[in-house]
């Protein structure tokens, strides 16, 4: 009897990775917020490439832009709360969403997308990767991103 000829799985390495990176650029306007966020942080991980290693970072660096125009579905946009903590007795605070898109609309993006990664260094790195912007302009052209429709 023949044995079946087995594929090999590679793993990637972490000096092969990094000459591979490169820069895409998501349009948020009119996007779900949680299905932006789960598609920002696939790509942030590297999970949309073949050679997805979990523990190297083989994924891209991602730029948003429109951060104030991702939607919200039902009544989030009244429910919602943001927490933190300052750190004081009874200091815990509590901001609706729609106060934090009024104040700070690229915070909603990044705290989903934070909160899809996983809670290692690993994903700390890759969430340096990751840059929101409220309009349209952008101080990234120097990485030369492409375009990418999710």
């Amino acid at each position: 009897m023949r044995q079946a000829k087995i594929p090999k799985t590679t793993l990637a390495k972490k000096e092969e990775v990094q000459k591979t990176s490169k820069w895409l650029l998501i349009d948020a306007t009119g996007k779900t917020l949680g299905r932006l966020a789960s598609e920002a942080s696939k790509i942030l991980r590297g999970k949309h490439k073949p050679q997805f290693t979990p523990h190297v970072d083989t994924g891209d660096g991602l730029i948003i832009i429109h951060a104030e125009k991702v939607h919200l579905t039902g009544a989030k946009e009244q429910q919602k709360t943001y927490r933190y903590y300052t750190g004081f007795m009874s200091g815990e605070r509590e901001i609706p969403c729609h106060i934090m898109r009024a104040r700070k609309p690229e915070y909603l993006l990044w705290h989903a997308i934070k909160g899809m990664m996983p809670k290692t260094r690993l994903s700390n790195a890759q969430l340096k990767k990751l840059r929101i912007f409220a309009g349209e302009q952008h101080d990234m052209q120097a990485q030369q991103p492409i375009q990418v429709h999710v």
